[in-house]
């Protein structure tokens, strides 16, 4: 496993791709309205991004054909934005997206309510986001990958859900999927040790029920198999001495 160790000034560089995001996430949840299609969402999260000097990761990665992966109630992630899926007074949705500036990746996901939102999938949404958190409390030199990931798991299981296994966090830099991989479910073994200036997306994918999950026939939009909801929460951090930096969070967020 080749683990590419970033400098301080990489790390620099980093950041500012990760603000930039960071602040398209936030326009992106203002524009959440019943009513508003995928598409329309996803039209705005590309010309956001052009305005910001920066590129789109997600489109044409693969052949995914737009910016942001946009999942919509039992939808895990990775939906394509359309015209005909219009969101609805009480869904959830996830966008997953990220960009490139200055050749430098970042990559953040989000949950959000559609207007009002049953107790049952506000608390799905919180245990999600609060899950990363458990999780990278262990994201400090010294510690071991799969440390992490056992944090995730017993904070999620605690609250019955399922965690998908199928999909997992990675590394990024100028490239948004390097080494390592980051599992969100605990491993037999701790992993590998984790070295200050690793740069890593832990980002937990929890389902309301069972956690298996298939692929729709686009090749992408992945599903829960039982129906039920599902969330996600990601960002890119880094490893330093100390207490880890979230690089694609704002300050106050």
């Amino acid at each position: 496993m080749s683990v590419i160790i970033k400098s301080k000034d990489q790390i620099a560089s980093m950041r500012e791709s990760g603000q930039l995001l960071a602040k398209l996430h936030q326009e992106l949840h203002a524009a959440i309205r019943p009513g508003i299609s995928t598409l329309e969402i996803d039209e705005l999260g590309e010309k956001l991004i052009e305005q910001m000097g920066a590129v789109p990761n997600c489109k044409g990665y693969e052949g995914f054909p737009a910016c942001v992966c946009i999942s919509v109630n039992e939808e895990v992630v990775h939906g394509i934005p359309s015209k005909d899926k219009i969101l609805q007074e009480g869904d959830i949705v996830t966008f997953d997206t990220g960009l490139i500036y200055k050749g430098w990746h970042s990559d953040a996901a989000r949950t959000w309510g559609v207007g009002e939102i049953s107790p049952e999938k506000a608390r799905l949404i919180e245990v999600t986001r609060q899950s990363f958190f458990e999780g990278i409390k262990k994201a400090r030199a010294g510690n071991h990958l799969y440390d992490i990931s056992l944090e995730v798991d017993k904070y999620v299981t605690g609250f019955g859900y399922g965690i998908v296994h199928e999909l997992t966090g990675h590394g990024i830099g100028q490239s948004i999927h390097e080494e390592p991989n980051v599992p969100n479910y605990r491993q037999i073994r701790r992993g590998m040790k984790l070295r200050e200036g690793m740069t890593i997306c832990v980002e937990p994918m929890i389902t309301m029920g069972n956690r298996r999950v298939d692929w729709l026939d686009d090749g992408w939009t992945v599903v829960t198999v039982d129906g039920l909801p599902a969330a996600h929460y990601e960002n890119t951090i880094a490893i330093t001495d100390g207490e880890p930096e979230i690089l694609t969070m704002l300050d106050g967020e």
